[in-house]
């Protein structure tokens, strides 16, 4: 494949999207006039997610094609150029990536810019090397700060690659250690080249980011560019940070300390929280403290404000606002530091600065509605720029301003570093009283991460030496190979990339209610002139009007979306991070209902950067790895020939296990591989029938009959026949078998319980009751009715009533557990007393009737939810909702699985993965007959 992105020669001729220029300058001009043009297009200007800003702001931050801050009109030829067609008979089938990954956060690259949530591109690069080959294309879609792009680049350096523990060859081919009878195994996986990028995300703060990670200026023009600025503003504004030493001699101000100032409620005397509130004795930050006027006991949270009021020449009116004032200044003279109280000098230098006049070039846009945009309201900050002090404004107006002559890619670059500064410039920035106590870290801390909250101590640093710092960490972060990735600015449900071209697809999306990214990327968006259509933000975010569900439907809209451009038979990554249960669910139904089949979770520990085996939701309290597949296009025909008959469920199964992993090792020991559970492929089957809008043709107990004799079983995993092969060489070399840890939470994960413990051990009423009531405490859901354990046992299970030969079942346990019972026939008195009353899994002949009985009973019990008065249900049963929403379905009443929804608590609803999928489709099709 040729490498058209971006070549030079010796005359300076630049190749780009398999076009020749002159120069840089020419090809970016070339594509800035191809987007000035569509920018004047209503119907491009009116994409879902387009940015809210000018066309002159959208073009200045813009380097076309490599990046656009809308919506990427040239996606479709990066494709074109970069990518290769789908072939249905290629085959690329994988098993999903399970193996341990430990990547810490201390990295230059990693470190370089500090954006809200990020995911290390060294633990990026690994996915990319199990899943793609050089030249393949790779989509993420809400890319955040560009880790995937930076991964994508780096998979073509060798030497990261092998400090990442692979071994690469003379040929370029990377091996990864493989254990094989005890031996280590070098293995080819993939081989060392570029994958080229294609990163979009809503904000315009992300892709600008992830545009200067990915297509960084050279080093030595940045180097001297931020040179060049810092000594200019020195001198022309050096001296507001001049102060004044002991001795008479001028000092450089390093940061400054303000502080909140109340109110007395028993004098009404100003109380400045620095003098009361930090003990220096004791050092430590009091919660009750004395009023220095009066000597009144109070708290902090007791007090009000002290308040003033400023003309507000931006706004052109007067402004009241919270009061605070200079209380610390930290300071150096040479080399040596010192603190002092701010002086009358210090104070005529505050004054001076506040009479020069706001710059031009500054934001002074209202605050977006939000609950975090909006917080400080309450404290006069209602604009961007009262979020500054005005020496930190016109220092970051100057430095901004020079910035405007360099060339674009530097000039990028010089915009991001003074931007991500922003952390310990604004008002929100801290200053940490117990570290400054006591010397043994820096006091000074960036803004609270997530939040837009003002400490009542905030630290103000000298801009020019947080922007030299910053520049400095960013110039150690940079490497040549990084370089011209593609990127969009817009809505992942709606993108321009053809069908079928993405190889390989990472994402990292928001979750849930975490961070209203649109919200804390505000102020930074301002500065750039293009901030967020929030309308299309894929969180919940109660100021917006989003609870789950439009979350849910979101994130069903990008999904789908990934779904139609990814190549079939390939893979997406989905990394998960939140502890709430519903916001789980509500990803795993958007999942499914995009088509794609799950294959393999499993959870990210930290602090061990270590991946654990997932059984249940509860596991949400850690970040979860999801592994994803879109099907290949022949399952796809097959199941429209066959209509959705039982040889579908068969053929889709048998697809599935393919994708499955063979052998999940951990320390030596083989894990049990939960996707290989029979009644987790039972769920994945429904999934796919229900998507499809078809009636699943066979039961539960159905669906393991045909399983059992379809399939290989191992350790209570199911496999295809060489899979089983390639297990059980595996497993002759370890010393036990994988082991599934059970949970009970609900109805249906008793009975689960129930028969695992009683296929490997027949008991007596009595001996189970203890385990199992052992088992039940808080992990139970909310809303879910309590059965009884002699309910759950006579609907799911058969007790030996001691007068017929005693079944197979009790038979093999008692005659292998009990010495005086063995070689018993089944009909001996003496193993029919001790079989007696036992309760024990029955055969599958017989638990078919069962299982028949027991829904009958359910659809029963359902049809009283039905009928029931009242709007709301406050208990129930959650297997008797899943019997009558699965029965209701099938039916095509969609009536009653809506309505019945509408009588269970929200969060209910929302927990459970099943009643949300037959929930949402419900609606789906009822919107679809509207």
């Amino acid at each position: 494949m040729n490498d058209l992105l971006h070549t030079k020669n010796a005359a300076n001729i630049v190749e780009c999207l398999g076009m020749t220029f002159p120069s840089e300058d020419v090809r970016r001009e070339h594509f800035l006039g191809l987007l000035a043009e569509k920018l004047k297009d209503p119907s491009f200007r009116n994409q879902e997610g387009f940015p809210q800003g000018s066309d002159e702001a959208i073009l200045a931050m813009s380097d076309p094609p490599y990046y656009t801050a809308c919506p990427n009109p040239f996606l479709e030829k990066v494709v074109r150029c970069y990518g290769s067609e789908y072939e249905s008979t290629e085959d690329r089938l994988k098993d999903p990536f399970v193996a341990d990954v430990s990547e810490g956060k201390n990295d230059t690259i990693y470190n370089a810019h500090g954006y809200h949530t990020k995911v290390p591109h060294k633990a990026i690069v690994r996915y990319l090397l199990h899943y793609t080959k050089p030249g393949d294309v790779i989509f993420d879609g809400f890319c955040g700060s560009g880790m995937t792009g930076v991964a994508a680049q780096l998979c073509a350096d060798a030497s990261v690659v092998a400090s990442l523990g692979y071994r690469v060859d003379g040929s370029g081919a990377v091996l990864e250690a493989r254990q094989d009878d005890g031996r280590t195994v070098w293995q080819p996986i993939s081989a060392i080249g570029k994958r080229q990028a294609i990163l979009t995300d809503l904000s315009p703060a992300a892709t600008f980011i992830s545009h200067n990670y990915n297509n960084p200026p050279p080093l030595d023009q940045f180097d001297l560019a931020v040179r060049q600025i810092v000594r200019s503003t020195e001198d022309e504004l050096g001296w507001m940070y001049q102060t004044r030493h002991i001795d008479g001699t001028t000092g450089r101000i390093n940061y400054t300390v303000w502080s909140d100032v109340f109110t007395c409620p028993e004098c009404a005397g100003e109380v400045i929280y620095w003098d009361v509130a930090l003990d220096h004795a004791r050092k430590k930050v009091l919660d009750e403290f004395s009023c220095p006027h009066c000597s009144f006991e109070m708290k902090k949270r007791a007090l009000e404000r002290a308040w003033t009021s400023t003309f507000d020449e931006a706004l052109g009116t007067s402004i009241q606002h919270a009061r605070q004032v200079p209380v610390l200044i930290n300071y150096s003279v040479g080399s040596s530091r010192f603190e002092k109280r701010p002086d009358e000098d210090d104070l005529e230098v505050a004054r001076r600065v506040s009479e020069i006049a706001l710059p031009k070039n500054i934001p002074t846009n209202r605050m977006m509605e939000g609950r975090e945009a909006r917080r400080n309201d309450s404290i006069g900050m209602t604009h961007t720029h009262h979020y500054f002090t005005h020496r930190t404004l016109q220092i970051v107006s100057s430095i901004l301003r020079e910035a405007e002559s360099y060339q674009p890619t530097v000039r990028s670059m010089l915009k991001m570093a003074v931007m991500d500064c922003f952390s310990v410039l604004t008002k929100m920035s801290r200053f940490r009283a117990p570290a400054w106590f006591d010397k043994s870290t820096g006091p000074m801390k960036g803004w609270t991460a997530g939040t837009l909250y003002v400490p009542s101590l905030q630290g103000e640093q000298n801009v020019l030496n947080a922007f030299a710092e910053k520049s400095r960490m960013i110039a150690r972060s940079y490497n040549p190979k990084i370089r011209n990735q593609f990127i969009s600015t817009g809505h992942s449900g709606s993108l321009t990339i053809p069908d079928q071209s993405i190889d390989y697809i990472f994402l990292d999306p928001p979750f849930g209610a975490n961070i209203s990214y649109s919200e804390l990327n505000f102020l930074w968006e301002s500065w750039l002139g293009v901030t967020t259509n929030a309308h299309d933000e894929a969180v919940e975010n109660k100021s917006h009007g989003k609870g789950l569900d439009e979350y849910r439907k979101l994130m069903t809209q990008c999904f789908r979306e990934a779904h139609r451009v990814l190549k079939p038979g390939r893979w997406m990554t989905v990394e998960f991070s939140n502890t709430k249960a519903s916001v789980w669910n509500a990803i795993q139904t958007a999942l499914q209902e995009a088509g794609f089949v799950v294959a393999n979770i499993s959870a990210l520990d930290k602090k061990q950067g270590s991946f654990k085996a997932v059984t249940t939701t509860t596991a949400v309290k850690q970040d979860l790895v999801i592994s994803a597949y879109k099907p290949n296009g022949g399952l796809e025909e097959r199941f429209t020939r066959a209509g959705g008959s039982e040889a579908s469920v068969w053929d889709f199964v048998r697809t599935h296990l393919e994708y499955l992993p063979t052998v999940k090792m951990r320390s030596g020991s083989l894990e049990f591989i939960n996707e290989r559970d029979p009644r987790i492929i039972f769920d994945r089957m429904v999934s796919w029938f229900v998507r499809h809008n078809v009636p699943v043709p066979l039961s539960s107990q159905e669906f393991q009959e045909g399983l059992a004799q379809r399939f290989s079983e191992r350790d209570g995993m199911v496999f295809l026949s060489e899979q089983a092969n390639e297990y059980d060489r595996k497993r002759a070399r370890v010393a036990s078998a994988p082991q599934m840890e059970m949970f009970i939470s609900d109805e249906r994960s008793a009975i689960d319980w129930l028969t695992d413990f009683l296929r490997n051990r027949p008991s007596t009423y009595q001996e189970i009751h203890p385990e199992f009531m052992s088992l039940l405490g808080a992990g139970w859901k909310k809303h879910e009715e309590k059965p009884e354990l002699s309910a759950l046992l006579e609907d799911n299970f058969l007790r030996c009533e001691g007068n017929a030969d005693v079944p197979s079942q009790i038979h093999s346990y008692l005659s292998t557990n009990f010495k005086d019972l063995r070689g018993l026939e089944k009909d001996d008195p003496r193993l029919k007393a001790k079989a007696k009353d036992r309760w024990y899994v029955p055969d599958p002949s017989k638990a078919k009737d069962l299982e028949q009985k027991r829904e009958r009973s359910l659809l029963k019990e359902f049809e009283g939810y039905k009928n029931a008065p009242g709007r709301r249900l406050k208990e129930f049963r959650l297997e008797v909702l899943r019997a009558g929403f699965k029965t209701a379905w099938a039916a095509r009443d969609y009536k009653t699985i809506i309505g019945i929804a509408h009588k269970i608590p929200d969060e209910a609803l929302q927990e459970d993965e099943k009643l949300l999928l037959w929930y949402d489709q419900a609606l789906t099709r009822m919107e679809a007959n509207a």
